[in-house]
């Protein structure tokens, strides 16, 4: 599944964020909790330089807390410092404050011994389209300043918000990357809803969601559509694709969708399993682990 998505407000975004980048201090690069590979825009180091970054994986509430904690400790074994947040209900964002302080400390501290006056830490705020940047900024800010929106591509211009008389944020678009070469990454964005369903076969989307989901979180899956896991293994042939279909239609038929003459109705049933995952319903599901990841 190769996919290429770069709208051209994208295009834009990214030029405006590498004109303003001298402007700040630190970077606060915000990915998904659930998919900490395929959210890291790998242009992002060559966009920020050598400034300073602190990692936030947003929608914590969401993934698999064992899996989180898997992060957690690869994030510290290679250096780079992380906080798990929820935008939404604001957990973890209490040690943002101090996380950015901590890291401008030697900097402020140069700063005072050559008699400067203190100034707000200027922090830009990046990340991929739907990571929930702007809901993170209205939380942090404590005010409904960044526009929100449950698709993609909402937030169109940079914007500064003064988030206390600390800290000072620049907002700016989500920014993809023009093509997925890796069909992980490009499944993992769609499952998530990175990249926008209208452009995406969602039936053959939610497909592949159901030959993840019954590998990786059988028990799950299979207490929400009132299926039994051992159907799993006892129907699967050496195509993962037709067990995916049949499973598929078994959820159909336990929701209901059908249409004219008892057929199943595959475009609501996709629909379903794809909502459905996002709003968590099957469950706090991770689809990435640290041991996927290869290090310099």
């Amino acid at each position: 599944m190769t996919i290429q998505w770069f709208p051209g407000h994208m295009a834009k975004a990214r030029n405006l964020i590498q004109k303003n980048i001298k402007l700040v201090d630190v970077v606060i690069e915000l990915i998904d909790a659930r998919i900490p590979i395929a959210s890291r825009n790998p242009n992002v180091s060559d966009i920020i330089g050598n400034k300073p970054r602190l990692i936030a994986l947003n929608k914590a509430d969401m993934a698999d807390s064992n899996i989180s904690n898997e992060w957690k400790e690869h994030f510290l074994k290679i250096g780079e410092k992380c906080v798990f947040v929820d935008s939404i209900t604001g957990k973890g964002l209490g040690t943002i404050t101090g996380e950015l302080k901590e890291i401008m400390k030697p900097v402020f501290e140069k700063s005072q011994s050559k008699g400067r006056i203190f100034r707000p830490i200027r922090v830009l705020v990046i990340g991929i389209p739907n990571v929930g940047k702007s809901s993170f900024i209205n939380k942090i800010s404590g005010r409904s300043i960044a526009q929100t929106g449950d698709r993609p591509g909402v937030t169109r211009a940079n914007q500064w918000i003064r988030v206390s008389g600390d800290i000072e944020l620049l907002d700016t678009p989500g920014i993809l990357w023009p093509k997925f070469d890796d069909e992980e990454v490009a499944l993992n964005l769609a499952f998530t809803g990175a990249i926008k369903d209208d452009i995406l076969d969602t039936e053959t989307l939610a497909l592949k969601l159901i030959e993840r989901l019954i590998e990786t979180y059988p028990k799950q899956f299979a207490e929400r559509y009132k299926l039994d896991p051992s159907e799993f293994e006892a129907t699967r042939d050496e195509h993962e694709s037709s067990l995916a279909l049949e499973i598929m239609e078994k959820c159909a038929k336990s929701r209901g969708c059908l249409i004219k003459g008892g057929e199943i109705d595959y475009t609501r049933i996709s629909a379903i399993i794809l909502d459905e995952f996002r709003g968590t319903k099957i469950g706090k599901i991770s689809l990435e682990r640290p041991v996927a990841v290869v290090c310099d």
